[in-house]
This record gives structure tokens, C-alpha cells and sequence, in this order.
């Protein structure tokens, strides 16, 4: 499927980006880099222009009111609002439609390339370039998790240009299927709306969301693209081997044998970038190893969800205090003798009425 893009390269552009290219061997980026630019450009526009207008406009008493860094991550988080509703829709439309890329053989998945899955590629890559600047600005307010999700996201995405697993690329966009959730999430938060409906459901949405799409087709997809990059680790070049036996034979099959290529070649639409059909054995690894840590990443924010769940979703436990009571024997005027209680400490209860759900942070 040819890229859906409006709007074609720039020729100037392609050019010049073109050394950049070779240079690190990313050879379909000049066909992209205008959606490279575009998205980095659109969301820096979002982050530093439309998001701090639209939420003034939206809540001009609470957002004015915002500390310098609370505003930061409140426009990254609008950024990330826009980004995730665009990038889902888009992907899960071109999964839909690009037959080609439907049924990709295993070679065609790791060294295949088709113009929309590229789109896909360029304009992610554009989103965790612009994520990695802004990560890199206020790193004391994000933290170093976010900073290697930045870069581990970037640099999977960038390999895609080679081209290397751009199949994978629709697929592992999908972690952002959980994204808007957990931004709304977050803004439920600091509207003061911890506790209500609306954050109830969104929050059980977010919970659903991101144990499907990032641990159970995340995990599922890794093992997917652990298996096919295997392969081709474990495939020799085409150029690997010579058959002396097949030189016997001119025809052009027994060439092809001889040089050690396949008798049908498989360099067509889909493998016009594959060049030789060889993996790195460092491209391998770092790929696989930044897929590790987004992976690693995600089930270690799941697992502060659910704590957050505890500890703010679920009535607290009862805070008792120590009854500690003496009996106390006077005897009054009249004689009689009175057994009085004199209490120290009082037991008490905590009873918390709050329905709904609180914000994850």
C-alpha cells in the first residue's frame, strides 16, 4: 500500500536529509521525513501554543493557578492526548486496509516495507523525537523511566527506515490504545474530580486498556518479533555461498543457485529495500533489548496502577487505637461502693463514603 499521506516528500527535503540517511543506513527515511518533521513540528505547536490557550480558555480559574511545573505536565499530557487519538486511528485503519501487508511472510515482516506502514513509522517517530527534547528539558519533572521510554521509543521506531521490522510498527503503536485513558485519568485528578462516575469508568477503561493492549498483545507481539528477528539472525546472506556443482548449468536459475540466491526472487513491491536480507548482530540486540525495556517499563507501571487502586480506589482499613481502660474502686458518701472506667485512649474509626475511583498517577 503506498503511503496515504496528503501531502508527497519534499524534494528539497528528501535531498537533504539524504547524507543523514546513508549514513546510518536508514533508507526510506527520505521518502518520510517530511512526516518526520511534520508531527515533531505539530506537537511542539500543541505543547507550546494550543495547549496552553485551550486550557486557559476550558478552565481559566484552575489552570492560571498552576505551578510552572504543573503546567508543563499538564500541556505534555494534552500533547499526549492528541498524539494517542491520532496515532491509534491511523494505525488500526492501516492495519485494516493494506493487504500487502496482511500477508507478509516472515522475511517480509523483518526486511519488508510498504508506504503506509511507513506513514505509521514517520509520524510516531516525530512524536518520540519531540517526547525525547521535552523529556530531556524537565527531566527532574518526568524522571529517568520516562527518559528511557523516550529514547527506547525512538530508537525502535527509527530502525523502521532501514528497513527493519516495519510490520511491527502498527503493532507496537497500539500501546497507546491505553493513553488517552490515562491522560483523562490524570486530568479527572487535578479538576478535583478524584472519586466521581465519570473517573470511576474511566479508570476501570484505563485498567482494561492497558493490561490488553500492552501486557497481553504487547508481550504476544514481542514474542512475534523476537521469533522473526531469530530467523533472520540464523539466515545467511544471500551472497553467502557458492554451489560449485550448479556452474555446470548456464541457465539463469542455476546462476542464481550458484551465487547462492534464490532461483525466484522475492525482491519485489513489498522487498524493495531488503537489500541483502542480513541482520546486524548489534541491530539485533538493540532492538530487541529497547523491546525489553518498554515491556519491562509496562508491567512495572501496571503494577503502580494497582497499588494505586489500593491505596485510593478501596476504602482505607480501620485505624484503631489501643482501648486502654482502668477500673477505678471509690466508695461514696453514702457508703456504697462504685466501680468507675476511666478511659485514656478511645477507639476510633475511619469510615470512608467516597464512591468512585481516584486518579493514577
Amino acid at each position: 500500500m503506498h503511503d496515504p499521506f496528503p501531502l508527497p516528500p519534499l524534494p528539497w527535503l528528501s535531498k537533504a536529509v539524504q547524507p543523514f540517511a546513508d549514513y546510518f543506513s536508514l533508507t526510506t527515511l527520505p521518502l518520510h521525513i517530511h512526516e518526520v518533521l511534520g508531527s515533531f513540528f505539530a506537537y511542539t505547536f500543541i505543547n507550546i501554543v494550543f495547549a496552553p490557550r485551550i486550557s486557559t480558555w476550558l478552565f481559566p480559574v484552575r489552570y492560571p493557578k498552576l505551578s510552572a511545573e504543573r503546567k508543563i505536565n499538564w500541556d505534555v499530557h494534552v500533547v499526549s492526548l492528541v498524539q494517542s487519538t491520532t496515532i491509534n486511528f491511523l494505525a488500526l485503519w492501516v492495519m485494516f486496509v493494506d493487504e500487502e501487508r496482511k500477508n507478509m511472510s516472515w522475511e517480509e515482516r523483518v526486511w519488508g516495507y510498504t508506504g503506509a506502514a511507513g506513514m505509521i513509522q514517520g509520524m510516531a517517530t516525530g512524536y518520540f523525537l519531540w517526547d525525547l527534547m521535552v523529556t530531556l528539558q524537565h527531566v527532574n519533572v518526568f524522571g529517568l523511566g520516562m527518559l528511557a521510554h523516550a529514547l527506547s521509543a525512538l530508537l525502535v521506531f527509527s530502525f523502521g527506515f532501514r528497513p527493519f521490522v516495519n510490520f511491527y510498527g502498527c503493532t507496537f503503536i497500539l500501546y497507546e490504545l491505553s493513553s488517552p485513558f490515562l491522560n483523562f485519568h490524570w486530568f479527572f485528578d487535578k479538576l478535583d474530580m478524584t472519586g466521581s462516575k465519570p473517573q470511576l469508568y474511566n479508570g476501570l477503561m484505563l485498567l482494561f486498556t492497558f493490561f490488553c493492549c500492552r501486557l497481553v498483545w504487547g508481550t504476544y507481539q514481542s514474542v512475534r518479533v523476537y521469533q522473526d528477528v531469530w530467523r533472520a539472525l540464523h539466515r545467511r546472506p544471500a551472497a553467502a555461498t557458492i554451489h560449485f556443482d550448479a556452474l555446470n548449468n548456464t541457465t539463469s536459475a542455476a546462476l542464481d543457485a550458484a551465487t547462492g540466491k534464490s532461483a525466484a526472487p522475492i525482491h519485489d513491491g513489498i522487498m524493495q529495500f531488503a537489500g541483502e536480507e542480513f541482520v546486524p548482530l548489534w541491530l539485533a540486540f538493540t532492538y530487541l533489548g529497547s523491546n525489553v525495556v518498554l515491556n519491562t517499563l509496562n508491567f512495572y507501571w501496571f503494577g503502580k496502577m494497582i497499588d494505586a487502586v489500593r491505596k485510593r480506589f478501596q476504602p482505607p482499613k480501620e485505624q484503631r487505637r489501643k482501648e486502654k481502660a482502668i477500673a477505678a474502686k471509690t466508695t461514696g458518701a453514702d457508703g456504697k461502693v462504685r466501680i468507675g472506667v476511666d478511659e485514656t485512649e478511645v477507639r476510633r474509626r475511619r469510615v470512608v463514603e467516597e464512591e468512585g475511583i481516584s486518579a493514577i498517577s
